[in-house]
């Protein structure tokens, strides 16, 4: 079979999304809504800034896994459009960047509004915002756990050599960035509810009404972190930076390893998937061989799903 005739019937679609994700995202975004409204409700009923930060984080956290919700749809429905020339995988890691980006929207606020309430402070309703946020920290644990993503669920029939690359970009959360982003969500939502029954506790007990607003800061600092965390991962993906990745490496040594002497000319790799790479590859040698030589030795590696392979002749005039 030769080169053209191999990729013209080569299917472009690398991931189709993730429907085991998209299930439990769907059951945290309704959890989620009904939760943010009892917080911000809640934390103007009974003047906790820490309960109303908390609130504020979840209600943009609703939106974010909205989009996770319709970046999961999007991809599947997509999936075979032919207009995505390497797979609709990207609109995943894009709800991921804006998630990112929305977070970094709360923490502004929640600076701001914790400031405020530090420099004038007022009274607090400790008994029932300690209830509602001892509900809200349990809420969000349960949310945590349905997203918490499994590598069995998403990995059948992959080799050793794509879960550790994957494992070194995603950070053990099977490579999904879009998933990364609704679990990073949910869990900084228990922090700040956590932070927040420290603060109210502290109030009651204590007296010290400044933990309030000073635990609204902390987690404004705390979602920051995340959110830059998030934007570099999810913004490597997006604009192609991946020449840095363990399998450029791997594609290197294939081919200084080959029997056939060959030099690389030009090299170019890119994901296309959760721990899914394609690459262009330009070799310069003498040896009388074409493509698919160079290409069968590169398909060791099972992260190469899309590998096209250009020879060109070191004694052409």
């Amino acid at each position: 079979m030769t080169t053209e005739n191999q990729y013209t019937a080569h299917s472009h679609t690398f991931s189709a999304g993730n429907p085991w994700a998209e299930k439990n995202t769907a059951r945290v975004v309704l959890i989620t809504a009904v939760m943010m409204v009892v917080e911000i409700v809640g934390g103007y009923l009974f003047n906790s800034m820490a309960l109303l930060a908390d609130g504020w984080h979840m209600s943009s956290h609703a939106l974010a896994l909205g989009l996770s919700l319709l970046a999961y749809s999007f991809s599947r429905k997509l999936a075979k459009d032919p207009r995505f020339s390497f797979g609709t995988w990207k609109i995943e890691v894009l709800a991921g960047y804006t998630s990112a980006i929305l977070l970094l929207f709360v923490a502004g606020l929640m600076a701001y509004q914790s400031i405020e309430r530090l420099v004038t402070p007022s009274a607090i309703g400790y008994n029932e915002a300690i209830a509602i946020s001892i509900v809200g920290l349990v809420v969000n644990l349960a949310c945590a756990w349905l997203l918490k993503d499994k590598h069995h669920h998403h990995h059948h029939g992959h080799s050793h050599d794509e879960h550790h690359h994957d494992h070194h970009h995603a950070h053990g959360n099977g490579g999904d960035l879009n998933l990364r982003a609704a679990y990073i969500h949910v869990i900084s939502d228990a922090a700040t509810s956590g932070l927040a029954i420290f603060a109210l506790i502290g109030g009651k007990l204590w007296g010290a009404v400044w933990l309030d607003p000073l635990m609204g800061i902390t987690g404004a600092v705390l979602v920051t972190v995340w959110s830059i965390g998030l934007l570099r991962e999810s913004g490597k993906v997006l604009l192609d930076a991946e020449m840095n990745a363990p399998v450029v490496e791997e594609i290197r040594d294939v081919i200084q390893a080959s029997p056939i002497p060959a030099a690389i000319a030009d090299l170019h790799v890119w994901r296309v998937g959760r721990g899914q790479y394609a690459c262009i590859l330009a070799l310069l040698t003498s040896a009388n061989v074409d493509g698919d030589y160079f290409r069968r030795q590169l398909q060791v590696h099972e992260e190469l799903v899309h590998i096209t392979v250009e020879i060109l002749r070191d004694d052409a005039d």
